[in-house]
Parts: structure tokens; sequence; C-alpha cells
């Protein structure tokens, strides 16, 4: 068989397990005699030839780049890793055509199920779907974004495959889609060295983060300061999780390993506090193989992996997620409270108690030789073959599973997971919410702070809402407010239309905030809310309103810089989501959901043609301080026309630049958030 692999992420090195799994399923097809190609991101490196550096050292020496692509063999599979800057998706139709595969493979990896769309409309062979985590399915009480659109694009596959009989189920129940669990999660080759050691270094940790369990690694490193812990940052890791990490000096950070032997060789025992669906989890496997007693959560499949070995414990598991995911692009989830006792009375006794991690150890090491010494790729090459036999099917095109709408309403609605009724509560409402104040639709959190002393009044991006300023007000000392702005067309204000006007919304603004000028206020705003907080801050001034203590504005060029005639052209929808994915400004997973994207595309299309028919009127400056923020490495905003803010003052002004792009807010916050408050104690503005 010819069979292509098109994988949304990293193939060679990799260290997620999903995705070492497919190159590991690949590399056993290849060794049966098929003929198998990789169609693969490469690293964020700037150049390729970074990449060709690091191959070398892994002893590849055959690797060739060739417009954005490099190319070369591993264990017999032909891989092609698409640099930035080259049409991935464009890439991977072009190899359809050219490999012509009997056998498509993709996974949840492609979570915006780009490749999936692709191989169906170019109906080439037989597109086979790998499922290694709920996370990533559109549909489900466990999916981060659900999508009937995307549902329907997963029952057009020609098969779906789960990797524990869990997923499967998950599929079957809650899709109708005809899921099967085979063995897709191969093992690296024997023979398994025992290097699990009563007297290893650490208590580790793989890939710290939130939907890993961080929250309770974190809470037994404080709980158990004379214990070693070891994190090793991987996939989900993000600067914050990093920042929490180094805070503990009995944590130390490990870097990923090509051979997971090496880690495995230094540690007493392996935590898999997972708070997620785990689809099975092949680091539970890999680290029984070697003798090593890991604690693991009682959820998803990870009962499955521990094959009855002790200990399963207890998690509140992660129920909600945001639409939006983190630096890392993962989906950012609502992780709620933790028991840690179960876990720190496990690990107690496990530390001390030399017999019981010997017995453990023991146990682990013979249910994970047992289940290897079983494990082969053949099981998934029959089906594999049993489904190129089968006589192809009509055009695809035309074959889409009959959805039961016949169902009742009622029985319909109780189908629907936690996130679609939330949207489909919100298509539903017929009106805004008329009984609310204006400073109440706009400012919601100023009322949760009456004793506030300073109110910081946040203004988000385009097509931005309060979530941007979520984790703001836990930052910030006791007396100060974090008051974010929900502009009209968002959130609880979705059924409103979003506002296109630059005048129109600052008039709007002024009206709403002007009940909550009693005591004294900042503005903060980011790219387009630095044009809304300047303008408003000189309509407050017009209007003879007290005005801002101080205005921080954040990657945006000054308004002086807008004098031209504005570009009335309205662009297409494509031209507009191309727009914004160069600006990387909202995550492909939300550009790739159709049903989540026409939710927020409107109030984005809005905000954007504020900012491209924003045209600045002199005015004298303004007697308030300005602070300017900006990405270091954000290539649309260089450091003059951050610097020319400095024009629109009478009092004092600085600038201070952050790793990260344009949206450095995400992805530096932390840093963003200390400079924020060195300012504002500066200028005397933080409660004594």
């Amino acid at each position: 068989m010819r069979i292509l692999l098109g994988q949304n992420s990293l193939y060679y090195p990799a260290y997620g397990g999903g995705d070492k799994s497919n190159r590991l399923l690949l590399e056993a097809l290849a060794g049966r005699g098929h003929a198998c190609r990789a169609v693969a991101r490469a690293p964020r490196s700037p150049e390729p030839g970074g990449y060709l550096a690091e191959l070398a050292a892994r002893d590849i020496e055959d690797a060739t780049v060739q417009g954005g692509v490099v190319q070369f063999t591993r264990r017999g599979v032909e891989v092609h890793a698409v640099a930035r800057g080259r049409s991935f998706r464009g890439y991977f139709a072009g190899q359809l055509g050219l490999f012509h595969p009997d056998i498509v493979i993709l996974s949840t990896d492609d979570r915006g199920q780009v490749l999936l769309e692709t191989a169906l409309e170019a109906d080439v062979g037989r597109v086979v779907y790998l499922c290694r985590t709920t996370l990533a399915l559109p549909f489900g009480p466990e999916c981060a974004f659900p999508s009937q659109e995307k549902t329907a694009l997963l029952e057009r596959a020609d098969a779906v495959v789960g990797v524990s009989e869990y997923v499967a189920r998950y599929i079957r129940e809650h899709s109708g889609i005809s899921a099967v669990a085979l063995p897709i999660s191969l093992l690296e080759g024997g023979p398994w060295r025992q290097v699990g050691r009563f007297e290893n270094e650490f208590i580790t940790l793989v890939n710290p983060c939130a939907v890993k369990g961080i929250s309770i690694f974190l809470a037994l490193a404080d709980r158990f300061p004379g214990l070693r812990f070891a994190a090793v940052p991987t996939w989900g890791t993000t600067a914050e999780d990093r920042l929490e990490l180094s805070r503990r000096s009995n944590v130390t950070l490990l870097d990923p390993v090509d051979d997971i032997e090496e880690l495995l060789a230094r540690t007493r025992v392996l935590l898999v506090p997972s708070l997620w669906a785990e689809a099975r989890s092949r680091i539970v496997v890999e680290a029984m193989l070697r003798g090593v007693p890991v604690l693991a959560s009682d959820a998803g499949g990870i009962p499955e992996a521990k094959m009855g070995v002790p200990y399963l414990l207890p998690v509140n598991p992660i129920r909600r997620y945001e639409p939006r995911v983190d630096d890392r692009m993962v989906p950012v989830a609502s992780v709620p409270e933790q028991e840690i006792e179960p876990w720190a009375a496990a690990l107690q006794e496990i530390t001390s108690d030399r017999a019981l991690w010997e017995r453990i150890a023991a146990q682990s090491r013979a249910a994970a030789l047992h289940y290897a010494g079983n494990l082969s790729v053949r099981p998934f090459e029959e089906y594999l073959e049993r489904l190129v036999a089968q006589p192809r099917p009509a055009a695809r095109s035309g074959r889409r599973r009959p959805r039961p709408e016949s169902r009742p309403a009622k029985e319909r609605l109780a189908a629907l997971s936690r996130e679609k009724r939330a949207l489909l509560a919100l298509r539903l409402k017929k009106r805004p919410e008329t009984a609310a104040s204006p400073a109440h639709r706009w400012f919601p959190a100023a009322a949760r702070h009456p004793e506030a002393v300073l109110r910081l009044f946040c203004f988000p991006y385009a097509g931005g809402g309060t979530s941007v300023y979520r984790n703001w007000q836990a930052a910030m000392p006791a007396g100060v407010a974090v008051v974010a702005a929900r502009l009209p067309g968002r959130e609880s204000r979705a059924a409103e239309a979003p506002i296109a006007d630059i005048e129109e919304m600052i008039r709007a603004a002024a009206g709403a905030i002007e009940p909550l000028l009693d005591r004294p206020f900042a503005f903060f705003g980011h790219s387009l809310g630095a044009m809304i907080s300047f303008e408003l801050a000189r309509a407050l001034r017009r209007r003879s309103l007290p005005m801002p203590s101080v205005l921080l504005v954040a990657a945006a060029r000054a308004p002086q810089l807008r004098r031209g005639a504005p570009v009335d052209r309205e662009p297409s929808d494509e031209e507009f989501l191309e727009d914004i994915r160069r600006l990387q400004g909202v995550p492909e997973e939300i550009l790739q959901n159709g049903e989540l994207l026409r939710y927020l595309l409107p109030a984005l299309k809005a905000d954007s043609r504020l900012g491209r028919l924003y045209v600045y009127r002199d005015e004298p400056p303004l007697d308030v301080p300005i602070r300017a923020y900006a990405g270091a490495e954000d290539a649309r905003l260089p450091r003059e026309v951050i610097e020319a803010w400095r024009r629109q003052t009478r009092s004092s002004f600085a600038l201070r630049q952050f790793p990260g792009g344009h949206f450095f807010l995400h992805t530096a916050e932390n840093e963003l958030l200390r400079a924020l408050k060195k300012d504002l104690e500066a200028l005397g503005l933080l409660p004594a």
C-alpha cells in the first residue's frame, strides 16, 4: 500500500505522545514493506538550514531543503517537513496528487481539520482518521470547540480509529460515528532496561501545563519541600507555567530527550495528574516498562494504560474550555479546584516505604512487558488492507451520514454539549440587555469592586472581549480594580450590532463610563484598544469630565501617524482572514472552526473597519502621562512609531519593550503586568 500521513505538527524530532505515536506507527508500516510518506511541520526556526543541522546531529545525512520544504528519510519513511512561509495546506494538497496514496492517515493533531477537509476534497485514497484525544474532537462534553460543520467532515472519513476503548466508545456515543479501537500507539523496540530505582533523583512530570495537572504537581512540590521534583516542558507548557515552576527551589526543569529512558533513569516516581480525559497516555506505559511507579489520575483512558496496577487517584476534571487558545495554541481550560490529599498520601506512602515502592515497580514492569510483548502493527495493517480491498464508495462530496434531525427538539437540545448550549443561547437572544445600565453593559466588573481606590479600565484588541484581561485582577494589589470593557457584539452583548464607526464608539463609551469617574482611574488599551482609550480620553477632556491619571497604550502606532485618507475598500472574507492570520491575532484553531468563526467574525470585521477608517484630528496634547508598551519582534510596529506617542502628552512619557510580537500581552503577560504595576507605583497611583 501507498500510505500518506498528514501531520499538522512536528514529525521528527517530536516529544508529544501523539506525534511520537504517529511516527512509530508509520515507521512500523514502512518496515512491513509499504511505501510511506509524511507531510508535517518543520520546527519554528528562522531558516530551514537550522533544522538541517539538527537532523544531522541525529545521524540523518540525506536531508535537503528546497522551496521551504525539508526532505529526508527516517526508517523507511520519506518525510516532507514544511517550514513557515510555505502554504502547508497547499503543499499537502499537492502531495495528495503526486503521491496518489491508497491510504491517507490524519489525526487529532490537525485540530482545525484543515488536512481532513483537503483530503476529502481531493477524493484520493481512503481517509483514516486517528483519534488520540477527545479534546480535539468537535463534539461531546470533552471537546474544546464544538462544531456541527467539523463533525460532518469527520463523518465523511472512510474510517475513524480510537487509540483506546475509552476514545472509541466516546466517539460512538456522542456522534454516532462507527469508531473502532486498535493498537496505534506503538513502542520503541526493546529490550527495555529496568532503570527505575528507589534512590533515583526526581518525582517527575512531563509536559507541565493546565490540562496535564500542573496545579497538583505544584501543590505536591509545596507540600514536600524535602523531595526533589522535575518538570519537562513540552508542547503545552506556557511562559506562565515556567515562571511558576521556577519559583520552587525543589523543582528542576529538564529538557525533553529523544530517548525517554534517559529521563526515566532519573525518575523515582512518575506523576500523571491529568485533568482532561487522557486518551490512553503512552508515558504511563513507557515508565511502567522501565520499572518506574506511576501515580496517575483516574481520567479518560488512563485506567487502560495502568492495566490494573495501583495507583489511580481521583481528580476534579476539567469541564469547560474558553473559545480561545493560550500562547502554546492549547485551548484555555477552566481548571477547577483540586483535592490534594489523596495525591499527598499516595506520594508519602511510595516515597517512604521501599518495600511498597519495589512491589509497585515490579507489578508495573510485569504488566507492561506482557502488554508490549503482544503489541504489533499487524491489527492496524490488516484493518487498512481490508479497507482498501472494499469497493470504492461514491465521491465523498455526497457521502454524509443523515443527521438525526427528526428527533424532538427537546431531545436534540438535551444531547447538546454544555458549550453548544451556551452558543445556542447567545444566538437565540432577540435583543440586547436593555434592562442593564450602559455602565454595567460596557464595564461589568466595576460593580464587583465597590471599594476600589483605583479603576484600571482596559480596552481589548480587535474582536477581543473582557476575557483578554481575565488574569489581570489576581495580579493587581488590593484596592486596584481591573475593569475590562465589553464592547457591543461580543460575549454577553453578542446580540447587539458591533459598532464600526469610531465617533459612534467614543460617544457610546463616554456616556457609559461617565458614572464611573468618581475616583482615580487609568486607561489601558492594546492595539485597537489603545486607539479607543486615547480618543476616549480626548472626549472626556472635551466634555470637561475627569481625566485618567495615566494613559497606558500597547502595540499601537502613535495616532498622529494616521492623517492620510483612509482605505475604504471592504476586504472579502478571504482577504480579511488572511490578514488576520498574518497578524497572528486569532488562533488557527478558531480560524478553522467555521461555527465559532461565524460567531466572532462580525465583531472582528467591525473592529477592523474602526481601525481602517480611523483618521487623526489635531488637538492639543493631553496633560496626562503616557506609558507605551511594545513587542520587540512586532515587525509591523518599529520602535519609532511607538516612540511618537511622546508628542501626545505635555506630561511624562516612557516606552518599554517585551519579548514577542504583536500579542505580547499574552506571550509575555507576567512581564507586562510587572512593568505595569511598576509604572503605576512610580506615578503614585497604587494604594498605600
